[in-house]
């Protein structure tokens, strides 16, 4: 790792969309924090990277002011911050679904994101400079089965909305990226199980096909980099156009691809 190189710090490093988020900004120059629960994938995906692994639970206030902390003093200040910890639910009636669990991804996904926003975003804006991305869904722009999920990545972008106003002065932007279905490696091991239909996931989109995981990482990249300077408060979809094809089957479905 370079020591004049910026750091960027990436929470749910260890695999999916966070892995793919860490190897495109190592790519682009940055020296990688990889954050996550899980040690020792975070350290495969460090020496991959030529980063540097960092466990912690950013649900917990104190463990994600310390992650900051932790990073800081190791690697630098932080210039790029990408919150892509999360956890998924599956899709139940509110009914049945345990108040435990919908307990357990509120925290995650939003609580986790709100606090790491706010241990390095603080620091960010004392610095008078940094960029957020934080992963949002479109889940949370959409109505779902998700009963926890939806609410809670609909309250990132929320996040996303008010700190990028709060902090806009002080030099910080503050950006989210709205997957829409990636074939991250759990949702490709649900497709191999035969728990989603692959066929259903392609066909409700524009495009005709899913997204990759380095897909979302060049636009999580992009809203990091100078090449945003203009850009905050912004949610992108990276979607393959899955929100603007949904309506189309109310009207039987997409036209077929001209000849």
């Amino acid at each position: 790792m370079s020591q004049n190189a910026p750091v960027a710090a990436v929470t749910g490093g260890a695999s999916g969309i966070g892995a793919a988020c860490c190897a495109e900004l190592a790519r682009r120059g940055y020296t990688i924090a990889v954050a996550d629960l899980d040690g020792p994938a975070a350290g495969r995906v460090a020496a991959g990277t030529g980063g540097m692994a960092f466990v912690a639970d950013v649900a917990d206030e104190a463990a994600a002011e310390d992650l900051a902390v932790r990073i800081e003093r190791a690697l630098g200040p932080v210039e790029a911050l990408v919150n892509s910890a999360g956890v998924i639910q599956v899709p139940l009636p509110p009914e049945t679904l345990p108040l435990a669990a919908w307990d357990h991804v509120v925290r995650v996904d939003q609580r986790g994101t709100y606090l790491t926003c706010l241990a390095f975003g603080r620091r960010m804006a004392v610095r008078g400079r940094g960029a957020i991305v934080n992963i949002a869904s479109i889940a949370g722009m959409r109505s779902m089965p998700l009963h926890a999920y939806a609410p809670a990545k609909a309250a990132v972008i929320a996040i996303t909305e008010c700190l990028a106003a709060e902090w806009g002065r002080s030099g910080v932007r503050v950006n989210a990226v709205s997957p829409g279905y990636t074939r991250t490696p759990a949702l490709q091991a649900a497709i191999d199980r035969g728990q989603r239909d692959v066929t259903t996931l392609e066909r409700n989109s524009a495009l005709g096909r899913m997204v990759e995981p380095e897909e979302i990482a060049k636009a999580v990249a992009f809203l990091a980099s100078a090449d945003a300077a203009a850009i905050t408060g912004v949610n992108l979809p990276v979607d393959a156009g899955w929100l603007v094809a949904t309506p189309w089957h109310t009207y039987g479905g997409l036209p077929a691809k001209r000849s």
